[in-house]
């Protein structure tokens, strides 16, 4: 028997039913209907709806139905059309007319509402603690080859030397903007929809300000109209998955260019590659490859829920069902990716030889030149050019560049340019590449490290 059978005179065709049902993605949500649940009957019991004795029988069968989720033993019933319908429905089976209580004053709308806020707002948190893990896994790997450099790209050509270092801080930044993200909109979500009913409230004595205190919410929904139709703040966690898994995306890119042949900056361990059906010598840098594949997916995600919510009128819809699929894809899948890119750093062997020879490129000290001919008074735009002129001298001619610019280096200003890592040291600006503002910015990193695993 569905929830609503009094009204209907026929059953739900098998193709509606098919259709309709959520049971089969939405189960994973029982805990949380469940804290929900206990909530309300706690509510109801305050409101003098429920007496102690139903109170504590309720209780206990909600217990009794969590263990059953928890052990894998819980029976879906023939008519559970999602895991709201099916707590309640095992409620009734164990507790009897006392069963048959426990959605008074409430609608599913605000009960799937307030269970998606708790599932979401515990989630936002699991990631934000899972790209904490990776921020420590390039952190560690920097720790390891502090000294260590590489070339720093712009437009995928050499541009200047930069320590490794700084290289893999540049991703723990964007990072911690993403788990930044995560908390603002976890903080924004987190208000209780429990008591809007199905969209206009109740007309019995309930108080949501008592059990949005008991759910740990900061507070209600203002409008329970909003409550029920609000999904900003999952399509807000989709957003931020999917910013988060473009930067994931260009980190895999990274790895993949790092462990080719043709730059040979990098390998991955054994555990985070594969191999070829056909090609015995191959190593494939699989998990790089998919964390950037993934990204299409989480863009998808958020782009689907969207589309969704364009057309929607006031109240609820069914429509809103849609917004769990995406959400739970999304939400299990950047995880996977996380967990596996920071063991993918952990495991790396960052062939400092090789990186370092490419950040010898006698071509990245150009803006080096300007800028000591700046220090002497040269206008900057007139040293560029100049430079400029000894680059183009040297590519026609074969010659390498040091010896070009000793050709017209007529008070060997510059001879110290071209030493091994000169051109690096010389990068002293507050957040530059080189040595010297290296240890400034490891403490500003520790601390953002620390203060956003304070807010977990």
């Amino acid at each position: 028997m569905t929830l609503w059978s009094g009204r209907f005179t026929s059953s739900m065709a098998q193709s509606l039913w098919e259709l309709s049902e959520s049971y089969s993605f939405d189960h994973v949500l029982y805990h949380y209907d469940i804290v929900g649940t206990k909530a309300h009957v706690r509510g109801l019991a305050e409101a003098g709806l429920l007496d102690d004795s139903e109170l504590d029988q309720l209780l206990a069968v909600l217990d009794d139905i969590e263990s059953e989720f928890d052990r894998g033993v819980f029976v879906r019933g023939a008519d559970d059309e999602d895991v709201h319908t099916a707590v309640e429905r095992r409620a009734t089976e164990l507790a009897g007319d006392v069963g048959a209580k426990i959605h008074t004053a409430r609608s599913r709308n605000d009960q799937v509402a307030t269970t998606l806020r708790l599932f979401t707002r515990d989630a936002a948190t699991g990631v934000a603690s899972s790209v904490l893990e990776l921020v420590d896994a390039l952190m560690d790997v920097a720790g390891r080859d502090p000294i260590s450099c590489l070339p720093g790209y712009t437009h995928l050509q050499r541009a200047q030397p930069v320590l490794l270092s700084h290289h893999l801080f540049a991703h723990a930044w964007s990072l911690l903007r993403d788990v930044d993200r995560l908390f603002d909109a976890r903080n924004r979500l987190n208000l209780s929809p429990l008591g809007a009913g199905a969209l206009a409230g109740t007309s019995l004595p309930i108080d949501p300000q008592r059990t949005a205190q008991m759910l740990g919410f900061a507070g209600t929904v203002a409008n329970s109209m909003d409550a029920v139709s609000d999904r900003d703040y999952v399509a807000e966690i989709l957003f931020d998955v999917a910013l988060l898994g473009v930067h994931l995306s260009r980190m895999g890119e990274e790895l993949v260019l790092w462990t080719s042949p043709e730059f040979g900056f990098a390998t991955l361990g054994d555990q985070f590659t594969t191999g070829s059906s056909m090609l015995p010598q191959k190593k494939n840098s699989d998990v790089a490859e998919l964390a950037r594949g993934k990204s299409g997916r989480f863009i998808g995600n958020l782009t689907s829920l969207l589309v969704t919510l364009k057309g929607l009128p006031l109240t609820y819809n069914r429509d809103l069902q849609e917004d769990k699929e995406p959400l739970l894809d999304s939400l299990r899948q950047v995880r996977l990716v996380l967990r596996a890119m920071a063991g993918a750093y952990r495991s790396l062997d960052f062939h400092a030889e090789v990186a370092a020879r490419a950040a010898a490129d006698e071509y990245l000290v150009a803006v080096d030149l300007a800028e000591m001919m700046v220090e002497g008074g040269e206008p900057f735009r007139q040293a560029h050019e100049r430079v400029g002129q000894w680059v183009s001298e040297s590519l026609d001619s074969g010659q390498a560049f040091s010896q070009v610019v000793a050709g017209h280096d007529e008070a060997g200003r510059f001879t110290t340019l071209f030493e091994p890592g000169q051109a690096l040291k010389r990068r002293r600006s507050p957040g530059a590449s080189g040595p010297d503002a290296a240890p400034a910015q490891k403490r500003r990193l520790d601390d953002a490290v620390a203060a956003a695993r304070a807010k977990l």
